[in-house]
């Protein structure tokens, strides 16, 4: 290790094996948390402006939107935490050059990826619309707010490459200032676009797409002033894909991304099924998104942040290290997720009227709150497994987690509770809560074997 700690005093890469745990995590988390919450604020201001300037039938709108949106972002989810797994595994390690070809296989993968998902998704929009059973009255919005960002999609996928090259090396602080950015651009053209110059749903579309593009270009500029850090110079030949490498961000990436997929996907169904009921409970399920990815905030903070102290950490065989890791995040998630319990129970219709002054909405919100709050509970304990899971860069865990959590529990328990027991939307929600424990199962067990020790085949 001790090229590394020479190189992370003159570079951007950071040395995660060393030094007390907590104060280290913390240090590494907080600015993630910042970041993750603007990102989170960012998805929540189309829904808020919307909801306050147009009606349910806008907020209809961008929760279909919005969920479809993230649904094609898979490919950029799963493959940028995997290579932000294996940059971290190769500063562990102090494989250098596999770092610079790692970048510039996720470059070149990821961009292509993003365009030829965009353009199927375009010559495909009248059909999706059909196949989510979008309420008449949102139909129009809808196709708006899909459209325009799909176009913005390269912008997501860039942002998402250069945020894991970042983080992979440590530095959590610089994509904390480009989502800031984006965060802060997005909420001014929001009010700007919707409420002066009255461009509807499309205004807030566009609003998002703008500040995708300005943080992904000051990422971009960010990473080429800093390129002779860790050796990738931005010359053309530099782009090409290395097949050892692209094959060993396979390995990592593709259960990554079908987990990504599969957990989308299996919303973009439960949203199918609140639709067949009306805009009023399309516009809830919009309210219940933004929510959970509120509540998730820590959670993903904590799950980017453990990732790469336990890759880094396994990487240098600090075994104990990584008990210490998880076992703080545990901690601090619980906690945590016990507050917001408190605030939901306490203060629900202060929560749902930030998004609606709508009274038809806001007499039936009451619905969402044991689900929110199961989830909540779910989030923290997900922070621990995936953090384990994915550090550890086992591709066939995100595979079961993927398949048992997205396909077999999030379906499975929604169509039970939902059609079978007859709770309606109620139920579609309560089977999308208690399947975020699963990660948690199939984690705890990974860890009682004890082979997250042992190094992943794709090493």
């Amino acid at each position: 290790m001790t090229r590394v700690n020479d190189m992370a005093s003159k570079t951007m890469i950071r040395d995660l094996t060393r030094g007390p745990v907590v104060p280290l995590l913390f240090q590494f988390t907080l600015p993630l948390f910042v970041s993750n919450a603007l990102q989170a604020i960012y998805n929540l201001v189309d829904m808020i402006v919307v909801g306050n300037y147009i009606g349910p039938a806008g907020m209809s709108a961008v929760s279909i939107g919005g969920d479809i949106l993230h649904l094609l972002t898979f490919v950029a989810m799963g493959f940028s935490s995997a290579g932000q797994v294996i940059i971290a595994r190769d500063v562990g390690a102090d494989r250098r050059e596999d770092i610079k070809k790692t970048v510039g296989t996720m470059f070149t993968f990821l961009l292509s990826a993003s365009l030829v998902i965009a353009v199927i998704c375009y010559c495909l929009r009248h059909r999706v619309l059909r196949w989510l059973n979008t309420p008449a009255a949102a139909e129009k919005y809808t196709m708006d707010y899909m459209v325009t960002c799909v176009c913005g999609l390269l912008f997501i996928y860039g942002y998402n490459i250069v945020s894991a090259i970042l983080r992979g090396m440590g530095d959590s602080k610089r994509p904390f200032v480009f989502i800031a950015v984006a965060a802060v651009l997005n909420t001014v053209l929001d009010v700007l676009f919707v409420k002066y110059l009255g461009m509807e749903v499309f205004g807030a579309a566009l609003a998002t797409v703008i500040g995708q593009g300005v943080s992904f270009v000051a990422s971009i500029v960010y990473l080429y002033r800093h390129r002779e850090s860790f050796g990738f110079d931005f010359k053309p030949s530099s782009f090409k894909v290395d097949p050892p490498t692209f094959k060993r961000l396979l390995a990592l990436g593709i259960p990554m991304a079908i987990q990504s997929a599969a957990v989308s996907f299996s919303k973009i169904i439960l949203m199918a099924w609140i639709n067949l009921f009306d805009v009023t409970y399309s516009a809830l399920a919009g309210i219940y998104n933004k929510i959970n990815i509120m509540c998730g905030v820590i959670s993903m903070s904590f799950t980017t942040a453990g990732s790469t102290m336990v890759g880094q950490n396994l990487g240098a065989r600090e075994y104990k290290r990584v008990n210490q890791i998880l076992a703080t995040i545990g901690v601090v998630g619980l906690a945590l997720a016990a507050l917001a319990h408190m605030v939901m129970l306490l203060w629900p219709d202060a929560v749902y009227g930030i998004f609606t002054p709508d009274q038809g909405l806001l007499r039936v919100a009451g619905v969402l709150t044991v689900p929110i709050i199961f989830n909540l509970y779910g989030a923290a304990t997900r922070s621990v497994a995936f953090s384990l899971i994915n550090g550890s860069g086992r591709s066939g865990l995100n595979l079961a987690v993927a398949l048992i959590d997205g396909v077999i529990a999030r379906i499975g328990l929604a169509a039970l509770m939902g059609f079978v027991l007859h709770m309606d939307c109620l139920g579609f929600w309560m089977g999308d809560a208690l399947a975020g424990f699963m990660p948690l199962v199939i984690g705890g067990v990974f860890y009682l074997i004890g082979k997250w020790r042992e190094a992943p085949e794709a090493e």
